[in-house]
C-alpha cells in the first residue's frame, strides 16, 4: 500500500517542495524515515504514533517506510508530522487517497493530536503560489499569516482528527471570512513628544528617517541617546505590501513572528553588546536569520556600540554595504536579506564624561583613543549622520514646553521619502557615484561651498558623497528641487570630524 502527499522544508527564507511517500508492507511492525531527515524529522515517528492513537486511529500493521523526496535535499523541522500521518491514513484506506492530491500540508503534531504552529508558514504559502498548488492545509495558528498572501485556498487544521474529517469531506474547510485580512501591528512605538530639549538630535533623527541614513549619537550618560533612538520607528511609514511579506518571511522562518498576519511596521532590533557575530549575522548547521536580517527594512540599534566585540562590528560591513548576508556551509550557500538602518550610540569616553560641562572625565591618558578605536574606521565611514547629544538643558528639563509629536515629524518624513522615490527610485542613503551627482544637483552657491568644505576639511571622495547624500535629504525635507548652500551647510553640521581620539569635534 502506497500513498503520498505534498509538504515543504525551509531553505533560508524560502521553502522547497517535498513529496512525502509512505509504503506499508508485510513484516514486523516498524517505521523507517529516509530522505536525509534531521533529528526532528526522525523523531516524528513517535509523535505521529502518539497523535494517531490519541485521535482514535490505529497504526497500520507491518513495515512502514516513509520517504521524503527528493532524497538528496536535507529535511529539517517537525513540520512533516501532519503530512506523514495523513499519508499513513491514506495508505491504510482510512481516508481517500484522492483527497490529498493537489494539497500541500504541514504542521507539527502534539501527542494529543493537536497541530502546532510551524516556523516559515508564509514561505510555504509563497511556494504554493509559485507552484500553482490548489489547496493548502495549515495549522490553525498559521492561518492568518498564510491567508494574508491571497490567491490560495487555505484551510485551518486544528488537529489530526479534523484533518482526516476534512479529507473525507465530512467537515467544511475553515478559512478567514471575507478573504485575506493582513494584521496591522498597532502603532505602539514611543512618541518623540516625550523628548525634552535636544533640538539638534531631534533634527538628526528626522534626517535619518527621511533619507534612511545611518545615525551615530555621541554624548554622556543620561543625555537621552537611547530614548531618542527608540523613537525613530515612530517616524517611519508603514511597510509596503512587498516589504511586509519579505519581513514577515524572515521573522516567520526565525520563529519570531508573534502576531498573526503580515508585519506592517518596520522592525526595531536592539541586540545586547555581548551578542556574538554568529547571532548578529545568522548561522547554525541549518542557517537561520540573525539580528541584521531580523532588522531588514527596519532599524538595527547598537546601544553603546564600542562595547560590542570588534569581530561582531567588523561583520556588519557586508550587510551595511550590500544589504544582504551570505552564509556559506559545506554543501550549500544561503543569502538572507539585511537592508537596515544602522543606528548607534556611544559615550565620548569609557567613563562617559569627556567634554561634559558639569562632571570631569576621569579616564587615564590614551584611554579615549583606544575606546574610539573599537569601532573600525570603514564602518564609521558608512554612517552618514553624526550628532552630539549633550546633557539636557536645565530649563527644558524642569520647565518643559510643548514638544513636537512623532506624527507631525512622520508626515514630513513621508513627503521627503516620496519625493526621493519619485525622483530616483531609491532612498537618498543608497545614492552613489553618477546617480548621486545627477540627483543631488548643487546650485552655484552650494557648489562654491562644497569646494570650500572639501579643501578646509580634507574630505575624501567617500566623505564628500556622504555629505551630498545628507544634503539631498535636507533639501527634500524643505522641498528644494536643487541642493542650495543652506542645505549643504546643515548637512556639514552632521558630519564627524575625527581628531586624534577619533571622537566628533562637536563633543
Amino acid at each position: 500500500m502506497i500513498a503520498s502527499t505534498l509538504s515543504a522544508t525551509p531553505f533560508g527564507i524560502d521553502a522547497q517542495e517535498v513529496r512525502v511517500e509512505v509504503h506499508v508492507a508485510r513484516g514486523l511492525p516498524s517505521i523507517t524515515v529516509v530522505g536525509l531527515p534531521d533529528a526532528a524529522v526522525r523523531e516524528s515517528r513517535e509523535r505521529v504514533r502518539a497523535a494517531m492513537t490519541s485521535c482514535g486511529f490505529a497504526m497500520p500493521r507491518g513495515r512502514i517506510l516513509v520517504n521524503l523526496a527528493p532524497a538528496d535535499l536535507r529535511k529539517v523541522g517537525p513540520a512533516f508530522d501532519l503530512p506523514i500521518a495523513l499519508a499513513l491514513l491514506a495508505a491504510d484506506a482510512r481516508i481517500p487517497a484522492d483527497a490529498l492530491r493537489g494539497t500541500l500540508c504541514f504542521g507539527e503534531l502534539a501527542l494529543d493530536g493537536r497541530v502546532r504552529r510551524t516556523p516559515g508558514a508564509i514561505s510555504v504559502g509563497l511556494l504554493a503560489l509559485q507552484q500553482g498548488i490548489d489547496r493548502l492545509w495549515v495549522p490553525a495558528p498559521d492561518l492568518a499569516e498564510v491567508a494574508a498572501l491571497g490567491g490560495l485556498q487555505v484551510s485551518a487544521i486544528d488537529d489530526l482528527a479534523h484533518a482526516a474529517a476534512l479529507a473525507r469531506g465530512t467537515v467544511a474547510p475553515r478559512s478567514l471570512s471575507g478573504g485575506p485580512q493582513p494584521h496591522d501591528l498597532p502603532r505602539s512605538e514611543p512618541d518623540l513628544a516625550d523628548v525634552r530639549g535636544q533640538a539638534t538630535a531631534r533634527r538628526a533623527l528626522e534626517l535619518a528617517a527621511a533619507g534612511e541614513h545611518g545615525l551615530m549619537m555621541t554624548g554622556p550618560p543620561g543625555a537621552g541617546k537611547t530614548m531618542l533612538a527608540r523613537r525613530l520607528p515612530s517616524l517611519l511609514p508603514d511597510l509596503s505590501r512587498e516589504d511586509a511579506i519579505e519581513v514577515t518571511r524572515i521573522h516567520s522562518v526565525a520563529g519570531r513572528s508573534g502576531a498573526p498576519g503580515l508585519m506592517r511596521r518596520p522592525p526595531l532590533r536592539t541586540p545586547h553588546p555581548r551578542t556574538s557575530h554568529v547571532a548578529m549575522l545568522g548561522g547554525g548547521t541549518i542557517p537561520r536569520p540573525g539580528e541584521v536580517s531580523l532588522a531588514h527594512r527596519g532599524i538595527l540599534l547598537l546601544d553603546e556600540m564600542p562595547e560590542f566585540a570588534r569581530r561582531t562590528l567588523e561583520a556588519l560591513r557586508q550587510p551595511v554595504e550590500e544589504g544582504v548576508v551570505t552564509l556559506t556551509r559545506l554543501r550549500h550557500s544561503v543569502r538572507f536579506p539585511a537592508s537596515f538602518q544602522l543606528v548607534a550610540t556611544r559615550n565620548p569616553c569609557p567613563c562617559g564624561w569627556y567634554g561634559d560641562e558639569v562632571r570631569t572625565c576621569t579616564c587615564p591618558p590614551g584611554t579615549r583613543t583606544r575606546y574610539a578605536a573599537r569601532i573600525g574606521g570603514p564602518l564609521m565611514d558608512r554612517i552618514d549622520v553624526h550628532v552630539a547629544v549633550p546633557r539636557v538643558d536645565e530649563a527644558a528639563l524642569v520647565q518643559p514646553g510643548p514638544a513636537e509629536a512623532s506624527a507631525a515629524v512622520a508626515a514630513r518624513v513621508v513627503s521627503a521619502r516620496r519625493r526621493a522615490r519619485c525622483r530616483q527610485g531609491v532612498p537618498n542613503a543608497r545614492l552613489e557615484g553618477d546617480a548621486l551627482r545627477l540627483y543631488a544637483d548643487l546650485d552655484d552657491d552650494a557648489r562654491a561651498m562644497g569646494l570650500h568644505l572639501v579643501a578646509a576639511r580634507g574630505l575624501t571622495a567617500r566623505g564628500y558623497e556622504r555629505l551630498l547624500r545628507v544634503a539631498r535629504t535636507v533639501a527634500d525635507l524643505a522641498d528644494h528641487p536643487a541642493v542650495d548652500a543652506a542645505d549643504l551647510a546643515e548637512a556639514a553640521a552632521f558630519r564627524s570630524d575625527p581628531g586624534e581620539d577619533g571622537l566628533s569635534s562637536a563633543v
